[in-house]
């Protein structure tokens, strides 16, 4: 039972959101890890599921318009132009309210419980330093990171696990999020091993800067070598919010998302909630990200090394 409060703190302890959309007689359209997805209630997205709902960490963002928040945050949007205390007596409402019988917690679906019995997942089998397997490290030198990785990435060895296949070796560089799953990484691929989660490395506890994912952070480090600030990956625009309330706590913020629409939203909904943020993309202005621009120097770093060759422009006259 939920305590009779309009404290916007208790309710925002107390109130589930999946539970919240489950008495507005929302479905779920599927989970992916430990978030909830749905078909977005807030705008019209067509088919494709945009709104992701994070029930461990209290937290909901929308891919479609870049917003996200807690539960209140949530109200405010789904009912627009009420207050934050009128919000809150919604709130308090609806979850005094049944969940109607016809809402469940995951959509039954027959190709659903297929898809999930055949998809595959991945088992770990030995994590160990860089420098031992020489695709790995040469992926870190073409890609302009490889001294900038030393002591963050690790080598992840895993193999797939699938009902219908033969497993299958990988190997990639890695590091584990704070969820306690690897994020990998290789010239073929690049994701999650398990749950998703943020990643923090603390550095000065004033400063921080922001990145979508890692990669982005040791080529910006490569530029910047003197710099101690803290550091946080998202690792995926799904958990903006989650990232928002973690960097709260440090007085200068400076944000490094991608140029993809996806990566300007978030960008903008970050300043929005932390005015004081600032934005640090045009460090790599003309690419795609950070990781990008670094590759595309370590490139020409190493076209400029190659010796040249007098004899490529000139032509052979034709003997008979």
């Amino acid at each position: 039972m939920m305590e009779t409060t309009m404290n916007p703190a208790v309710i925002r302890e107390q109130v589930s959101i999946t539970g919240l959309l489950a008495r507005l007689g929302y479905q779920p359209a599927h989970n992916s890890g430990r978030e909830t997805v749905y078909r977005s209630v807030l705008h019209q997205d067509g088919k494709k599921p945009s709104l992701c709902v994070n029930d461990t960490l209290g937290v909901w963002y929308d891919k479609g318009t870049g917003k996200g928040g807690n539960v209140i945050d949530f109200g405010l949007a789904f009912w627009p132009g009420l207050e934050i205390r009128d919000v809150c007596g919604k709130l308090r409402e609806m979850m005094e309210q049944a969940v109607p019988a016809a809402v469940t917690l995951m959509k039954p679906s027959r190709r659903k419980r297929h898809k999930a019995l055949i998809q595959p997942y991945y088992h770990v089998d030995k994590v160990c330093e860089l420098g031992k397997t020489p695709s790995i490290q040469l992926f870190l030198e073409k890609r302009g990171i490889w001294e900038e990785a030393q002591g963050i990435l690790q080598e992840v060895h895993y193999h797939s696990v699938h009902a219908k296949l033969q497993p299958r070796q990988f190997f990639a560089a890695g590091h584990r999020n704070d969820s306690g799953s690897w994020q990998v990484r290789n010239k073929y691929f690049k994701g999650c091993l398990g749950n998703k989660g943020l990643t923090l490395l603390t550095g000065d506890s004033r400063r921080l800067c922001v990145f979508k994912d890692i990669f982005d952070y040791l080529s910006w480090k490569h530029d910047h070598p003197e710099l101690t600030d803290s550091a946080l990956m998202i690792n995926s625009y799904s958990l903006l919010p989650a990232a928002i309330k973690m960097a709260m706590r440090y007085p200068a913020i400076s944000v490094y998302f991608d140029h993809t629409p996806e990566g300007h939203q978030s960008l903008r909904q970050f300043i929005i909630e932390l005015p004081y943020a600032s934005d640090g993309t045009p460090a790599f202005n003309g690419h795609h990200d950070y990781s990008e621009k670094r590759r595309t120097e370590a490139r020409a770093a190493y076209e400029a090394q190659k010796p040249i060759d007098i004899f490529k422009n000139i032509e052979i006259p034709f003997v008979r």
